[in-house]
């Protein structure tokens, strides 16, 4: 951590130091953390403007980008005077305005697999705020080799979801989507649009659960997946364990991942996190969810009450490799389409390694279809030990 700083301006903050999991001890954690936010877009303005606000003590803010006037409906850190510039640099003049104690480090580089790591170890939390895929891995590759939690946010449409990842015996990035799909394949805002007051609801969540973990209060998201539909107005909380065949952490424990020459190894984050996830608010036990092996399937879909398999992945896995018989349902759209299940039948939740498909067999059996269980390893799994045929990928 770096050297305590002036003492945070206490009158301002006098309603957050009321709360007693602030106080002046949390209020001076708050000013000596350093949060990176890789993004400073729809997700990223709330976040760094409620961070600021908050008296974090420092904020790095990461992002190539320049301010275009399709921003304005969204990304509240910018104005029709911003327009052109770069977003980096107009963000650091509006952050200086919200709160001048704030120290504000500016970034203007696409983080990469090649400088991740450098810009990670440098800070205490890391808030992932951008909508490209490619982002996304290096930035929980290089916060799970520097035992950096990250506060995962997303968005599209009405839509939004946030976990915190890379924590103590939390899953990554990569325990929730193990492989990066084709370029392209996930529209961006752009492509498929957002109604700007969603990014900022995500983004203001993830400043929430970055305090959280900086102060060491209340039940971060660790090992949980929150999915808000705010055009329904309902939520979902998802269990999320780490992935046992993760390809960035597996078993428990952090494999070793070399850093770039000339990168010191990091220190460890010096806020307390959970040393267990938190329990899911939902009514159903993880353990409760029936885990079959791929030729245990086999047997059931040859027998006189074969199961529905239900495949929660995405329409472009689906392309590469499938289990005959299935209904592609993809896990966003799961909600929608419970409607359509018959509560008395039995169904099998598939994806890439089981995660996603945990996910799904968890939220059918909150909502009363009661024989459910989810394929262990997932197509991968199927394609080793039932049929060669299926393509991995």
């Amino acid at each position: 951590m770096t050297a305590p700083g002036p003492a945070p301006d206490f009158p301002r903050y006098a309603r957050q130091l009321a709360l007693p999991e602030v106080g002046v001890e949390g209020q001076t954690r708050l000013a000596e953390a350093r949060v990176l936010i890789v993004g400073a877009g729809g997700l990223g303005s709330p976040a760094a403007l409620w961070m600021a606000a908050a008296g974090v003590g420092r904020i790095g803010l990461a992002d190539p980008d320049h301010v275009d006037r399709s921003n304005l409906h969204r990304q509240l850190l910018y104005g029709p005077a911003d327009v052109g510039a770069p977003k980096v640099e107009a963000a650091h003049r509006r952050l200086a305005e919200v709160n001048p104690d704030v120290r504000v480090d500016i970034h203007q580089v696409e983080v990469s697999v090649t400088n991740a790591d450098r810009l990670v170890r440098d800070y205490d939390v890391v808030l992932d705020c951008t909508d490209q895929i490619p982002v996304r891995y290096a930035v929980s590759d290089a916060c799970v080799a520097a035992a950096r939690p990250l506060v995962h946010g997303a968005v599209s449409r009405w839509e939004g979801r946030v976990a915190v990842l890379a924590a103590a015996d939390g899953p990554c990035y990569r325990c929730l989507w193990p492989t990066p799909p084709p370029a392209h394949a996930i529209p961006t805002c752009a492509e498929a649009g957002v109604l700007g007051p969603v990014p900022g609801a995500v983004g203001m969540l993830q400043a929430v659960e970055a305090c959280k973990l900086i102060l060491g209060a209340g039940d971060p998201l660790v090992g949980r997946l929150l999915v808000l539909d705010l055009l329904r107005m309902v939520t979902h909380a998802f269990a999320v364990p780490r992935d046992p065949l993760c390809p960035a952490c597996a078993a428990g424990e952090i494999r070793e991942r070399s850093a770039p020459a000339g990168v010191a190894a990091p220190a460890a984050s010096p806020f307390p996190l959970p040393s267990e996830p938190p329990v899911s608010p939902s009514p159903a036990e993880p353990s409760a969810i029936e885990e079959i092996a791929p030729a245990e399937l086999a047997a059931r879909l040859q027998g006189a009450e074969p199961p529905l398999v239900l495949d929660v992945r995405e329409p472009w896995e689906h392309a590469i490799a499938r289990v005959d018989g299935a209904r592609l349902v993809p896990l966003n759209s799961l909600p929608a389409a419970l409607s359509t299940l018959d509560p008395g039948r039995a169904y099998v939740t598939l994806c890439h390694h089981g995660v996603r498909s945990r996910m799904a067999a968890e939220f059918l059996r909150e909502r009363g279809l009661p024989r459910v269980a989810n394929l262990r390893g997932g197509i991968d799994a199927w394609s080793d030990e039932v049929d060669p045929a299926v393509p991995k990928y």
